[in-house]
């Protein structure tokens, strides 16, 4: 029985599992789109988000304190410096993991800058729900694997939330007809 043990193996143990989110999470911080197997992007949706609720409140703590004074400016750098100490040690290091545009040039920012940079900020307002993951109708090619697209979330987008086929309401009940005695029949005499 695996009772209070939340998550999918995906058929690795801890580090290899570790090592796969985050290559899957550099991936996506860079494209803003992946393709990958379905339950791997539905369990790094939630390494994904965390990342960037850390990048969220970086945000939040510097614009907070912004314009309040030298002493509360400071604090509010390191409370910053701190979430992205915590951001960088989920990721992992980020040697190597420049951002690369469509030319095939190197922008100069790493994963870690273009998270808390240009992600953190774009999702300033909004509560949680960064990304989005859509089932594709076809399998991979090779084991036949469930595909998905997981993506991040555009800066004022809703997340369209199809329901579940409506049936129609059951006609409400007829109330019964109210019973009338029937009229008394006339009692004849009985034979002896």
């Amino acid at each position: 029985m695996r009772h209070r043990k939340r998550g999918r193996h995906l058929n690795r143990n801890a580090s290899h599992r570790r090592s796969l989110f985050r290559n899957l999470t550099r991936a996506l911080i860079t494209h803003e789109k992946i393709v990958t197997t379905l339950p791997k992007a539905k369990e790094m949706r939630s390494f994904a988000e965390k990342l960037i609720t850390l990048a969220k409140k970086a945000n939040a703590v510097t614009v907070a304190a912004a314009g309040k004074g030298d002493a509360e400016e400071k604090k509010a750098r390191t409370a910053a410096l701190h979430y992205r100490r915590q951001a960088m040690a989920l990721l992992g290091p980020t040697h190597g993991t420049g951002i690369w545009d469509k030319k095939d040039e190197t922008t100069g920012d790493t994963v870690l800058k273009k998270l808390f940079r240009e992600i953190g900020p774009r999702y300033a307002d909004r509560p949680g729900g960064y990304t989005r993951v859509l089932k594709q109708h076809y399998r991979r090619l090779g084991d036949g694997g469930a595909t998905a697209v997981i993506e991040l979330m555009k800066a004022g987008e809703k997340k369209v939330q199809l329901k579940a086929k409506q049936t129609p309401a059951a006609p409400a009940p007829v109330a019964p007809a109210p019973v009338v005695p029937a009229p008394a029949a006339p009692e004849t005499p009985a034979a002896t």
